[in-house]
């Protein structure tokens, strides 16, 4: 019983010194977190405006009750997480949240999400300097539901001349954005980079197309840039949809087109096993075995035993 007053009596105090603390201005959380976005753009290459703005949008400038009791500045959901959690009231009731022991985490995992999804990809390819072209990409990829998102970003951009962040370090980002740790050029489908070749070891299938397989908690970001290729030239290589946006260990990632044809006639389906997995087991292109098998879309029901045809 004793146990069960001081609990609820430190709950008490703990809600009580939230609700008095002192609202920070956006001025000051601007201040507070301008160096850690700027750090965030030079390793993510994700302009620091962006960052900020989302911070302040998504954490009420630092004074949500996400932000304060959970250090979630940009209201990232679990998903696969794997740490400590919150939960409150947003699109549905009681969601889980993730939850950070320093606010600078969240940042941190806020770039690391954006990198590791592939329906961002697309942005990586915009200059470091288009916020726009940022905020609308965001919003079209899904990050918020509010129609108003982009241009909430936008105007938070303008309003508190975020954009100077972005190009406060102007010889490393408007003339070689490529002295970032960047994805590199689009490269020919036969040549992953040698400079790279120690950090992943690349297997060759019975077709000869190159591959490297995911370990634990990889990514399509920390992948593309060990390769030194490009994240939307990856992506696209491997067909990747929404459901696969983390990669669990071992997928095969291939890092050169897949082939439109194999040297193997056909496959039997196996049990749970979609289109998308037979042509990322096989190295044959989706769009390939949708005209091959007279499929309208990659979502075709397969049953176990139904044969494919792989050229």
């Amino acid at each position: 019983m004793i146990r069960l007053i001081v609990f609820f009596l430190v709950t008490t105090l703990s809600f009580s010194a939230l609700a008095n603390s002192p609202k920070v201005s956006i001025e000051e959380y601007i201040d507070t977190w301008k160096d850690v976005a700027i750090q965030q753009m030079r390793s993510h290459k994700i302009p620091a405006s962006i960052i900020l703005a989302q911070g302040i949008l998504e954490s009420g400038f630092g004074n949500s009750t996400l932000a304060k009791r959970a250090n979630n500045h940009f209201g990232i959901k679990c998903h696969d997480w794997k740490g400590r959690k919150f939960y409150q009231d947003d699109d549905e009731k009681d969601e889980c949240f993730r939850k950070y022991a320093d606010a600078s985490q969240s940042f941190q995992d806020h770039s690391e999400f954006l990198t590791s999804r592939s329906r961002y990809a697309s942005l990586f390819e915009l200059k470091i300097t288009d916020y726009k072209g940022w905020a609308k990409g965001l919003k079209k990829a899904g990050y918020a539901t509010n129609p108003k998102y982009a241009n909430r970003l936008i105007d938070i951009i303008e309003r508190y001349n975020l954009d100077q962040y972005d190009t406060q370090h102007e010889d490393l980002i408007a003339n070689n954005q490529s002295k970032f740790p960047t994805f590199g050029r689009e490269k020919k489908d036969a040549a992953p980079a040698k400079e790279t070749k120690a950090k992943r070891t690349v297997h060759v299938n019975q077709d000869r197309t190159k591959y490297v397989i995911a370990r634990e908690h990889d990514t399509f970001y920390q992948i593309a840039k060990d390769m030194n290729l490009n994240l939307r030239q990856l992506n696209r290589w491997n067909n990747f949809h929404p459901q696969k946006d983390v990669l669990a260990a071992g997928d095969k990632v291939y890092i050169m087109r897949k082939k439109k044809r194999s040297k193997i006639k056909s496959v039997q389906v196996k049990e749970n096993q979609d289109l998308w997995e037979i042509s990322q087991e096989f190295g044959i292109q989706l769009k390939a075995l949708l005209e091959k098998n007279n499929f309208s879309s990659p979502e075709v029901a397969l049953s176990p035993g139904d044969v494919i045809k792989l050229r």
